[in-house]
């Protein structure tokens, strides 16, 4: 395997069962950080080219907090974490007391709220992947990006130019607590390909 569009139904189901998991694990991390009842909706996990992955995002000159986490040791690769506004903006005045008025100009204090909450959300997921596989898996601290979604996809469709134009989008929605509005927040798993095959391998099946 070369490219991701060479993955099957199988594969997908097995990428889906690990975004089930690291689903289960970001919304009892994001619970216990908050201190409130965060239910989190069956995700969807879906094989998708940029261009779909940018109109799934709301179009190329929607504001988004990226941020971004590189993988290494047994699996190496990037994972994005992207946050909306409106998660983004609870996630600050939670955490800080503070309501945002502008997402899109953070001070240092709100950034590391972001950032803290958003490398634990990421490395939910990379600890269900290596919990099934049995890989030691690490994760860089998160660099994190307030830009329109054009801007930020730009980075791994030209670091990851080689293996084609399709990545892992896993989509989440929370439910904070009774009363809030649903949010959002999606997830860009792109392991090298030879890693992918490794994790393949290692769950069972053939790639």
């Amino acid at each position: 395997m070369d490219q991701y569009n060479e993955l099957n139904e199988m594969h997908i189901d097995v990428l889906r069962e690990i975004g089930n998991i690291g689903s289960g694990n970001a919304a009892t991390a994001l619970s216990t950080m908050l201190d409130r009842k965060v239910d989190i909706s069956v995700p969807q996990v879906r094989i998708l080219d940029y261009a779909t992955v940018t109109e799934e995002l709301g179009g190329p000159e929607a504001l988004l907090a990226g941020l971004l986490l590189f993988l290494s040791g047994d699996v190496t690769g990037m994972i994005m974490f992207l946050l909306h506004k409106d998660f983004a903006q609870m996630v600050i005045s939670t955490l800080t007391g503070m309501e945002p008025d502008n997402v899109g100009d953070l001070d240092e204090f709100s950034s590391s709220a972001v950032c803290e909450v958003g490398n634990i959300m990421a490395a939910s997921y990379v600890n269900a992947i290596a919990s099934l596989t049995g890989q030691v898996i690490d994760i860089s601290p998160p660099d994190i990006c307030v830009d329109m979604v054009g801007a930020i996809l730009s980075v791994p469709a030209i670091y990851f130019a080689n293996i084609g134009d399709k990545i892992i989008f896993i989509q989440d929605e929370f439910d904070k607590q009774e009363g809030d509005r649903r949010s959002s927040s999606h997830i860009l798993m792109i392991p090298e390909t030879d890693s992918l095959k490794t994790l393949m391998t290692k769950l069972g099946l053939a790639i």
